[in-house]
């Protein structure tokens, strides 16, 4: 299963009076790798609500490591755990250059957006992440 790099610069306003990341931003940044993630193989999320599948959080923990600094290049590679069913579950490393930063994981739910309900993985997400 294929990692993905998301590299982004940290802005001002994600630190605190240390001048240390808020933890509360590490979510944004998970979001972000996580839909980058996913454009790598054509989907998006405006797609997929656009046909009636949401895709909200079920679960999300982070072990941090090391603090991130404003304006430090911070990457994070995302793994996908295990092929999707009904949810689909994410690993994240937040590295600075080769420092491991922090360490996460998400688990998003399938649903549909009509009933609310759980649903398996579409089938056209599965045929594009595992050709």
């Amino acid at each position: 299963m294929k990692n993905f790099k998301s590299t982004l610069k940290v802005r001002y306003a994600e630190t605190d009076q240390m001048g240390v990341v808020h933890h509360g931003n590490y979510a944004q940044y998970v979001e972000l790798a996580r839909c980058e993630w996913l454009e790598q193989f054509g989907i998006s999320y405006k797609h997929m609500e656009a046909n009636g599948i949401m895709l909200p959080v079920y679960e999300m923990a982070f072990k941090f490591i090391q603090p991130a600094f404003f304006d430090d290049e911070i990457s994070i590679v995302t793994k996908l755990k295990k092929m999707p069913t009904f949810k689909i579950e994410f690993e994240y490393e937040i590295v600075r250059k080769t420092e491991l930063l922090a360490e996460g994981s998400t688990t998003l739910i399938f649903v549909n957006s009509e009933t609310r309900k759980p649903m398996r993985c579409p089938e056209f997400i599965l045929k594009k992440i595992n050709p």
